[in-house]
Parts: C-alpha cells; structure tokens; sequence
C-alpha cells in the first residue's frame, strides 16, 4: 500500500492545538534541522543553537493558540527562532544588526565594506563582459559530479558574511521565498535583494573556479 502525503503544516498545526501530541512531534521532526541551521549562525556553539531552538519550541506549544495564521506557520516559527538567536547572540557577543544593512543603498552599494561583487577586471571600459561568467550547468563533468558543486558551493557560503550567509541560506537553501525572509528577519525588499545578490555573486565564483581549475 503506498504511503499516505505529508500533512501539509496548518493541518498538523490544527492537530496539535486540539491536543495531538504526534501533531506537534511531526512540526518538531520537520523544522527541527533547519531552525539549528539557521540559530548556528548567530550563536558560537552548536550546543547554545540546540538552547535556542529548544527554546522556541517551547516558545511554539505556548503560543500555539495566538497564531492567527496572518503569515505561514513557517515564517512564525522562523520569526520565533531568529527572536531567541539574536538575544542570545547579543549575549554572547555575538550580534548581527540586520536593520541597518544597506540602509538607503542600491543593488551595486558598497556598504558593509564589501567590495564589488564581480572583479573589474572582467569588463571592459564600456561595460561589456571581456570574460563571461562560466555556467556550471552547461559543463557535462560538473554535472555528473554535482553534490560536489554542493559541497564548494556549501563551503563558499560559509566564507560568506553573517548577514549575507543567513539570507542565501533561508533563500536558496531552505526554500523560502523574497516574502518570508524579508518577514523572518525584518529586512526592506532593497537589503534583502542586496545581500542576496552579493552572496549568490560570491558563490557563483566559487563554482566558476572549481570548474576552471
């Protein structure tokens, strides 16, 4: 007999607010690995993320009631998370002030002592590509050997800023949309698309020397 869909989110969170605890379970085994992902990120220890995410849970079955469903249960219990791991970065000297990134920039701004997202080098003065960038997916061998473009590009992204790391990693690791992590992390669409961008530039290098080398 083929087994049954995964309950989609607001029925086990309907479950779980009517006392079914394997409800609750379910959300906790789902969202479990990506909320410690994502507290790693603003706290040094693995075993301070594991207190946090702890922590939101509880945070979770208290507040089950109160969520009105105004936004996706996956943006509230992000929200929750990045609430605790910012607090408790904060005490452990470890803050990541996202509100004031790129505060009146544009897409090609500068702030946060990045330089460019592109080296120069590859333009002309007019502005035109003198090299264009290398598409991985054209390349047959990347293809074949593409979980280890998954491993450098993993590795490029943990070089990357905090603030750019946290953005690329809810955007393009974890699945969640402009929306979400603009809501998640309380950023305008201008610094969620500067981060974003910048990051993605970076690890798209990454991959372009991996398959020139």
């Amino acid at each position: 007999m083929p087994s049954s869909p995964p309950a989609d989110d607001q029925s086990l969170v309907d479950r779980a607010r009517a006392g079914d605890e394997e409800a609750f379970a379910a959300l906790v085994r789902r969202y479990s690995p990506m909320l410690m992902r994502l507290a790693r990120m603003y706290v040094p220890t693995d075993a301070l993320a594991e207190d946090v995410v702890q922590e939101t849970w509880v945070a979770v079955l208290r507040g089950l009631e109160r969520f009105e469903g105004r936004s996706s249960f996956k943006t509230w219990l992000f929200r929750i998370l990045v609430n605790r791991a910012k607090t408790r970065g904060v005490r452990e000297h470890r803050s990541i002030p996202f509100a004031s990134v790129g505060a009146g920039d544009g897409i090609e701004s500068e702030a946060d002592g990045d330089g460019p997202t592109v080296d120069p080098s590859r333009f002309t003065s007019e502005g035109a590509w003198t090299s264009a960038p290398a598409d991985w997916r054209d390349d047959p061998e990347a293809s074949l050997n593409s979980a280890e473009g998954l491993r450098i590009a993993r590795a490029a992204i943990d070089e990357l800023p905090e603030r750019q790391k946290i953005v690329i990693t809810l955007r393009d690791l974890e699945g969640l949309s402009s929306d979400e992590v603009r809501n998640v992390l309380d950023l305008t669409e201008t610094n969620q698309r500067v981060l974003l961008h910048r990051a993605r530039a970076k690890v798209r290098k990454a991959l372009e020397d991996w398959i020139a080398s």
